[in-house]
């Protein structure tokens, strides 16, 4: 899965919208589109990207073979929270680095 992708399909509010909804349990498509006030159409364009991306996937619904659950796929945000991770310990880093310089600079100019 390519972390672009991931980005680029999560940065429209309505799939984020649906990325939250199915945080919280499997849904069918038509429930996601009445929760988000969207059409049946545009949800239907909202779930091709998010299942092209691998963010969410589709799963036979127990009470009609007819109608697909959506769920979300853990592997994508599994390696978004990595990115994040690496990303964060970078600026820790980074931080730490120039808090200890401005400490360091500070105390010389105290006592100059």
């Amino acid at each position: 899965m390519e972390l672009g992708a991931t980005f680029q399909a999560l940065s429209d509010p309505a799939r984020r919208g649906v990325i939250d909804l199915l945080r919280k349990q499997p849904r069918r498509a038509g429930d996601l589109a009445d929760m988000l006030g969207l059409s049946r159409p545009s949800m239907s364009k909202h779930l091709r990207v998010l299942r092209t991306t691998g963010l969410i996937e589709p799963a036979s619904d127990d009470a009609d073979a007819r109608a697909k659950i959506y769920r979300l796929r853990p592997e994508p945000f599994t390696q978004l929270r990595e990115w994040l991770e690496d990303v964060e310990r970078f600026w820790s880093l980074e931080l730490a680095s120039f808090k200890a310089h401005a400490e360091k600079t500070r105390g010389k100019r105290d006592r100059g």
